[in-house]
């Protein structure tokens, strides 16, 4: 008895050992999107694009010699969940860095976890500015980096009247605030703007689709839609079956990517436009490795060390949107901060984040002391296919978080 407790404490001790090798081995950093609820329709896909980035990032030999070991939990789309979950990721499973929010309503109730806790997120979707925190990383498109180009290229077409429908909630009552106050510095009345907001998760758009057929009579009117999830799959049936077009009135989408287009009616919905720091269809060496790289990950994920489902079992009907990129974007700054600073302490890495820059698929971004980033922007022409055609870019535009200071200035 006595030998068979020795071999057992023996073999304990060895277990021990053996993880904590496996803990020093690795960097444990947290996945923070929701995979359930009315946002998973565009969350989903960003978890699967930082599994597939820490994947590559792995396979090149980890960060600072250690292998990423992903958290990956699910707030469910309930917006009090998501500060639950950040400071599970933070406290309980000691992440080093997280990724993750989608709506600013969600970025909103875990902000005040990460600046309690110190921690770091990198927060990669278009968001409506009027906030700088030195806990969080804004790879996303500011205003000023989407809807103000947008806005600015309707103008230059002839578009007059501007009807702002959006989701109830931070992001599209703030851009539309600042939308409001640009508009009125080109010119437009109160009159001919129109300003409307649904719930997540609407589905009776009959009643607003027919006010915008109304709004739209003269063909001086667009619609600038931040509305956000799987609301949009209704409305934009609702605005076809209505017999409204590119043509007649056409819908200019701040949340509808690549990603949204494969619930939605692609070939009714032709030539509706989307403006972003990336599309799929760009041209060059970077996005044609990163589609296709992603493309056979997603057919056979690598995985390395992990045991998490991905969306999908093959690439078929999969694609690459702004959001996804801005995700791997993130991932990459940070795992080059944290090798320049040699550490995965926060304060060592937000410090040396400040300056980095990497050549990604929608061209060389850097990390501006704003913790925005300088980008491209391209507006797209929707295409049968759900892809966007490139009709303007954009070079070099700073974000910037404040609109006092681009109002301003324009």
């Amino acid at each position: 008895m006595k030998k068979s407790f020795r071999s057992l404490l023996t073999a304990a001790a060895g277990l021990a050992i053996a993880w904590g090798v496996h803990a020093a081995e690795t960097v444990k950093v947290g996945v923070l999107h929701s995979l359930s609820g009315t946002m998973a329709i565009s969350e989903t896909s960003l978890k699967d694009v930082l599994l597939f980035t820490f994947d590559e990032i792995n396979k090149a030999g980890g960060v600072n010699g250690k292998m990423i070991e992903p958290v990956v939990v699910d707030p469910a789309s309930n917006w009090p969940l998501f500060a639950e979950k950040a400071e599970q990721l933070l406290v309980k499973d000691k992440v080093a860095v997280v990724f993750g929010c989608w709506t600013s309503v969600s970025r909103k109730s875990v902000l005040p976890v990460f600046e309690r806790l110190n921690g770091l997120l990198f927060y990669p979707v278009q968001y409506e500015g009027e906030e700088l925190s030195k806990n969080i990383f804004y790879t996303a498109e500011a205003v000023n980096q989407q809807a103000l180009p947008a806005v600015d290229y309707m103008l230059a077409e002839g578009k007059t009247k501007f009807y702002l429908l959006g989701s109830d909630y931070v992001y599209p009552r703030t851009t539309n605030k600042i939308l409001k106050q640009y508009l009125k510095l080109k010119g437009i009345p109160d009159s001919d703007i129109v300003e409307i907001y649904t719930p997540f998760g609407h589905t009776d758009y009959q009643t607003i689709v027919a006010d915008i057929k109304k709004f739209s009579a003269g063909g001086k009117a667009t619609v600038i839609s931040t509305l956000n999830g799987d609301t949009n799959v209704p409305f934009f049936k609702e605005f076809a079956n209505a017999g409204l077009t590119s043509e007649n009135c056409p819908v200019v989408s701040f949340s509808i990517s690549e990603d949204e287009f494969r619930g939605l009616p692609a070939k009714e919905l032709a030539g509706h436009l989307g403006c972003w720091t990336y599309f799929m269809s760009l041209k060059n060496p970077e996005n044609s490795k990163f589609v296709s790289d992603f493309l056979g990950w997603v057919k056979a994920p690598v995985l390395t060390g992990v045991d998490y489902k991905v969306t999908g079992v093959d690439s078929k009907g999969r694609v690459t949107c702004s959001p996804m990129n801005l995700s791997r974007l993130g991932v990459y700054l940070w795992a080059q901060a944290a090798t320049k600073a040699g550490s995965f302490d926060v304060d060592k890495v937000r410090e040396a984040l400040i300056g980095q820059k990497f050549k990604g698929p929608g061209g060389e971004v850097t990390m501006q002391p704003n913790h925005h980033l300088i980008n491209n922007v391209y507006i797209g022409e929707t295409l049968p296919t759900g892809q966007f055609k490139v009709i303007k870019s954009f070079t070099g535009v700073k974000g910037e978080p404040f609109s006092e200071k681009f109002l301003t200035a324009k």
